[in-house]
């Protein structure tokens, strides 16, 4: 869930250099503090919104690496935002708010927020904030592929279970020689099972 950085923490880790970064709040102060912090780190900050619509068409634009939202703005609000971001997982997503209910922190967890900094902020509680929402990011990024991969190997077993069944009930063929016939081409043709056996389908499926 979103971590909420209390005053007391300091941060003053290096290796935010290069790092991009489009800031949405709708108060020019706060956007200007959060500026001059960033550059402070060694951070870019590609461009800043003052509303949550500007947020979006900034972020797909620019692909930065982080955008740090104000829960509170026009056109669209932060946790909105943070659900279109999450979901076309275009960037890490940290929130910036005078809020702190319990709700509204389960709320931009469902959303999507990695990390979370109550307002007024510290400049020394951005970079550990920072460094929360990025590795995060980096964890949610390393199991979506994950789970990708899984889905692709269960799509191919399947496939090669369907060719398995039509080569069994063409040439009266055990499940072990089905399998080692695919097997066989696989290795003839130097391509994967799966794709041999996607063609067995389509040519049993074209009547061949």
């Amino acid at each position: 869930m979103p971590v909420a950085m209390e005053s007391g923490r300091t941060g003053t880790e290096s290796g935010k250099a290069g790092l991009k970064v489009v800031i949405a709040d709708d108060d020019p102060l706060i956007r200007l503090d959060l500026r001059h912090c960033l550059e402070g780190l060694g951070a870019l900050v590609l461009a800043e919104a003052e509303d949550g619509q500007q947020a979006v068409a900034l972020t797909r634009a620019l692909r930065p690496d982080l955008v740090i939202l104000d829960i509170m703005m026009p056109q669209m609000d932060g946790l909105e935002v943070a659900r279109l971001l999450r979901g076309e997982s275009l960037a890490a997503v940290m929130l910036l708010s005078g809020y702190a209910e319990e709700d509204m922190v389960a709320q931009a967890d469902a959303a999507g927020v990695l990390a979370y900094l109550r307002k007024p902020f510290r400049s020394e509680d951005l970079s550990p904030a920072i460094s929360i929402a990025l590795g995060r990011h980096r964890e949610r990024q390393a199991l979506e592929a994950d789970i990708e991969d899984l889905r692709d190997k269960m799509e191919a077993r399947k496939i090669v279970g369907r060719a398995k069944a039509l080569l069994m009930e063409r040439y009266n063929l055990t499940e072990r020689e089905a399998f080692h016939r695919i097997q066989a081409q696989s290795q003839n043709l130097q391509k994967p099972a799966h794709e041999i056996a996607q063609a067995i389908i389509t040519a049993s499926e074209l009547g061949l």
